[in-house]
């Protein structure tokens, strides 16, 4: 049954996801259409969203800015969310991550992790906490986490002009957009467990890559 209401995009950086794209994709609430990015999957993740009623785009360029940016010149609704298909996330979250920014509330509204038990990785952990205290200090917002959920209008989200193509692309979103002056807040939301093998912060490796463009992003702004 659909509901009424403005549909919103739903943009889901993907690769080799495809232990976790059934249960993801199945939970998807109404008026929420999911748009897969493949950055280059070689598990069958394309064909299985595909199957599953999901919008596929394929971005051969390897990195989390490369796919997040495809998804979002890909959507058509007037809004536009953003979030990981890992089953990390619950996507029933997305109605509050997006309810406020559809009732013109706020204009960018960040979903802050909350991890269940040990789920998040310390170092993970320690780097999201340096880097969004480093960005509060510097723009004086109240913003604990750097998170991939998040509901924007995909217009205004389109002339931040974003140009980060790696990790560093999330925060040059909330950079751009305090910049310009939106109205930015975060809400508490569930972080579990993922489903299959973690290829960027479940890393030492990805969180020390992330934490480096993301400061690449916090200096050249």
């Amino acid at each position: 049954m659909t509901e009424k209401g403005p549909g919103i995009d739903v943009v889901l950086p993907c690769l080799n996801e495809a232990a976790a794209l059934p249960r993801v994709l199945a939970e998807f609430p109404a008026n929420f259409r999911p748009i897969v990015v493949d950055n280059g999957s070689i598990d069958g993740s394309a064909a299985i969203a595909r199957a599953l009623g999901a919008t596929v785009v394929f971005e051969p360029r390897t990195g989390f800015g490369w796919a997040a940016h495809a998804g979002l010149l890909a959507a058509t609704s007037d809004y536009v969310a953003f979030c990981d298909c890992d089953g990390s996330m619950g996507v029933e979250d997305l109605r509050r991550v997006a309810a406020p920014v559809l009732a013109g509330r706020t204009d960018l509204m960040l979903g802050r992790q909350w991890p269940a038990g040990g789920c998040w990785p310390s170092h993970a952990r320690l780097a999201n906490a340096v880097l969004a205290r480093r960005l509060r200090r510097r723009l004086d917002i109240s913003i604990h986490d750097l998170g991939p959920m998040r509901v924007a209008s995909r217009q205004r989200l389109l002339a931040l002009d974003l140009q980060d193509r790696r990790s560093g692309y999330p925060l040059e979103m909330v950079l751009k957009a305090a910049r310009a002056g939106w109205r930015i807040e975060e809400i508490r939301v569930a972080y579990q467990p993922r489903t299959g093998r973690s290829k960027v912060t479940g890393t030492v490796r990805g969180t020390i890559t992330a934490v480096i463009d993301m400061s690449r992003q916090l200096r050249s702004r």
